[in-house]
């Protein structure tokens, strides 16, 4: 099915009400690294542009205070680190307690891959927050064995699917949809297989595709924002599969905006979240 904003008529996002930050929902963005702090920093900014209420941001200690300085939104949390600047497996218990006081939880964007990151993924699996997992979780996720409550959602690029499926790139290349059924399947989750063309799997089959957004969306960190406005969507209390969809055409969309504005390429991943605002139904 072609994901445009006639099939997202389907999927609705949850209305927009008055009240406090409370009832736009609370997201934990699990992000970052000494090498790569901007990550969550993108991913934070995107999850409110796409109306989260309530920022918490746990990162490695070395980074937490001047990204609380950047992002002044945020309650940021500084967690273990080890000698090359990622999670320590110190820091894997106060990433569950964390996620078990919030809605929805974005993680893996920036995280340096490391021995913890299969303990982080399981961690967040446990919780009952709504779970987007995306970059180097990915490559240490292992097949769930179980149905949780809310269905996760991953978001793999190529060389990541491939690492989910014990296979090499060309494998997806030649079968993107057929790759991401398998991995829907096999990890009881909503499926991203990211590109130039993307396309939204679900558990049980279904298929959407988007061939929109720009050129330009191909560039360091757009990535992250999507993540972003996946759990923004999420913690408004967006069905999962709902989430997913809307957040790829936001993002898309967003891009095709700033095509307009600057150009095919040369926008800046931090540009594509402040498109998204106007974009959202009202």
């Amino acid at each position: 099915m072609k994901l445009d904003r006639s099939a997202l008529k389907a999927h609705p996002l949850p209305p927009v009400i008055d009240g406090d930050k409370e009832t736009k929902g609370r997201i934990l963005v699990v992000a970052g690294s000494r090498e790569v702090p901007g990550a969550a920093l993108l991913a934070a900014t995107a999850a409110m542009r796409a109306g989260a209420g309530k920022l918490r941001i746990a990162t490695v200690e070395s980074i937490a205070v001047e990204l609380g300085i950047a992002m002044p939104e945020a309650m940021v949390v500084g967690l273990p680190e080890d000698d090359e600047g990622g999670f320590a497996r110190a820091a894997v218990k106060r990433l569950a307690e964390q996620a078990s006081e919030v809605d929805a939880v974005i993680a893996g964007p920036g995280m340096a891959p490391n021995e913890s990151s299969a303990n982080v993924a399981e961690a967040l699996l446990a919780s009952d927050a709504r779970i987007t997992l995306d970059a180097a979780l990915l490559r240490a996720l292992q097949p769930l064995d179980h149905e949780r409550r809310d269905t996760p959602i991953l978001l793999p690029h190529s060389g990541e699917l491939a690492s989910l499926l014990d296979c090499n790139e060309d494998r997806i290349e030649r079968d993107p949809v057929g790759c991401g059924r398998r991995a829907a399947e096999l990890y009881r989750s909503l499926v991203l297989v990211k590109g130039v063309t993307s396309h939204v799997v679900t558990p049980e089959g279904h298929v959407w595709t988007y061939d929109g957004g720009a050129p330009g969306l191909g560039v360091s960190g757009s990535g992250d924002v999507l993540a972003g406005i996946v759990g923004g969507l999420l913690a408004r209390g967006a069905e999962p599969l709902n989430a997913l969809l809307w957040a790829v055409w936001l993002h898309g969309e967003a891009g095709a905006a700033l095509a307009k504005k600057v150009g095919p390429i040369g926008f800046l991943a931090r540009e594509i979240a402040d498109e998204v605002p106007l974009l959202l139904p009202r």
